[in-house]
């Protein structure tokens, strides 16, 4: 199995925390979706920087792996994320908020490159995936589809509907990963409705799993670097993590799932976000 150098994690953590910074930048025309962003950033970060096969100048490539945001509310962090891979100019940011903007609050495949679907509406992301996937095999493509979902999204039965039959046609070139950060819009995800041992209810919807820190970047590029996990199976990744990482006073914090920001903490939560990055990298030089 290919294993991270301390050199590349150092520079997947100044990515990650430099998408942190853009995201604050970006909300400081009043608002957004930062507690999932935060907690999916770092999963992203590695998808983007170390596994995905795709050409930013060729967007519709067919061979190109995809990556569909199910959970759109975190588009934030893909925003960031393919500004800074090339596909498109990263002034275009600095127009979140904004009427006739290219990057809204939900993901439009229509009006900006790297965009796969337009989710938003929670618990359809799996089942397109699972369509494309199956298409790929039609085909005869060997590209792969990677779907993000959150634990509370996790409520939908569309998302069972589509782990169901995406076992009964074998698709192993199909991971789901789930951002399992314990929180929804409304408080706890155990409270409000508990999609607690995600990995029995996978397994036992003929999907291979495995689980794993989030926010290690180590464990995070191990994990997908070997997928599929087995042959003939849909792979699954569930991955802890914490809402709102990176941002100190918004961590597990429910009312971070949105957030209306004041102006006047933004300058203090970038502060805090590099300070966090700093830390980050203490860890690695340990």
């Amino acid at each position: 199995m290919s294993k991270l150098s301390n050199k590349e994690i150092k520079s997947l953590i100044k990515n990650s925390y430099t998408s942190r910074t853009n995201i604050l930048k970006m909300m400081k025309k009043g608002e957004g979706h930062i507690g999932g962003a935060f907690s999916a950033l770092d999963i992203i970060t590695v998808i983007y920087n170390s596994i995905l096969k795709f050409d930013p100048e060729k967007p519709k490539w067919e061979d190109r792996d995809r990556f569909i945001l199910s959970a759109g509310h975190k588009v934030l962090a893909l925003y960031v994320t393919l500004a800074d891979a090339g596909y498109f100019d990263k002034e275009i940011l600095w127009t979140y908020n904004s009427i006739d903007t290219r990057v809204p609050m939900h993901p439009d495949e229509k009006v900006l490159p790297g965009i796969e679907f337009p989710t938003g509406s929670l618990g359809h992301g799996l089942a397109v995936a699972c369509g494309i996937a199956l298409s790929a095999r039609l085909d005869n493509k060997d590209f792969r589809v990677f779907a993000m979902l959150g634990d509370g999204e996790c409520n939908e039965g569309s998302v069972w509907e589509a782990a169901m039959s995406a076992s009964h046609h074998g698709m192993d070139n199909l991971i789901a990963i789930v951002d399992r950060n314990g929180f929804q819009v409304n408080g706890p995800t155990r409270e409000v409705m508990d999609t607690a041992v995600l990995e029995e209810k996978f397994s036992s919807f003929g999907w291979e799993v495995k689980t794993i820190d989030g926010h290690d970047f180590k464990q995070i590029y191990e994990v997908l670097s070997s997928v599929p996990f087995k042959p003939g199976k849909p792979s699954c990744i569930v991955a802890d993590t914490i809402k709102c990482k990176g941002l100190a006073f918004g961590e597990d914090k429910f009312e971070f799932h949105h957030w209306h920001c004041p102006l006047d903490e933004i300058n203090n939560a970038i502060e805090l976000v590099n300070d966090q990055k700093k830390k980050e990298y203490l860890k690695i030089e340990r």
